[in-house]
């Protein structure tokens, strides 16, 4: 049986690189709702074109419809024995009615950390590299804060409802990190 695991981290932790790479150690579906979104769209499904709709119009996807795609998502065979979800829950209301939909409880929250300076730092060179001119330092600066108010609280959050959670030093080589999350976990890497 694997983990069921939510994987919290801001924005340039590594959080997708390292969700990716501890998904395929553990043999278990790696579930992105960015990608999930994309897919739904891609596929025509009912809560795809709902969801598209919605984006279309520049507003954000209400958190019933993420929480019914993931439940959605969850119930697909390949996740029965485990999974990783990346990049949802994004806030304590998302998470209470991500709770509702499981069935079965989380076993763990991996949280990535990384000093705010180096996140700058990452986020400045990649916006650098990809040639991103909107991404200044305010408006990340600006993300980072919105992940401290909204999603750090998480942790706490399933704390507070029996939940493990490993926090897991982000600095260093990627190769590194995936070996801290996998000891934090007892997973063989």
């Amino acid at each position: 049986m694997g983990l069921r695991l939510v994987f919290l981290g801001p924005q340039g932790s590594g959080k997708g690189t390292q969700a990716a790479r501890l998904a395929r150690l553990m043999g278990v579906p790696h579930v992105s709702t960015g990608e999930m979104l994309r897919a739904a769209v891609a596929n025509g499904t009912e809560l795809g074109r709902k969801a598209e709709a919605i984006m279309a119009a520049g507003d954000l996807v209400p958190d019933d419809l993420v929480v019914a795609m993931v439940g959605e998502r969850l119930a697909e065979p390949d996740a029965v024995c485990g999974y990783l979800l990346d990049g949802f829950p994004r806030n304590v209301s998302q998470a209470a009615a991500l709770d509702g939909v499981l069935g079965v409880p989380l076993d763990a929250v991996v949280q990535i950390d990384v000093p705010h300076d180096e996140l700058m730092r990452r986020m400045l060179l990649r916006a650098e590299q990809e040639g991103r001119k909107d991404d200044t330092a305010e408006g990340i600066a600006r993300r980072l804060e919105i992940y401290w108010e909204e999603t750090a609280p998480l942790s706490d959050y399933y704390r507070d409802h029996g939940v493990a959670v490993y926090p897991v030093d982000g600095l260093g080589a990627v190769d590194e990190v995936t070996a801290r999350m996998a000891l934090a976990l007892a997973v063989e890497s």
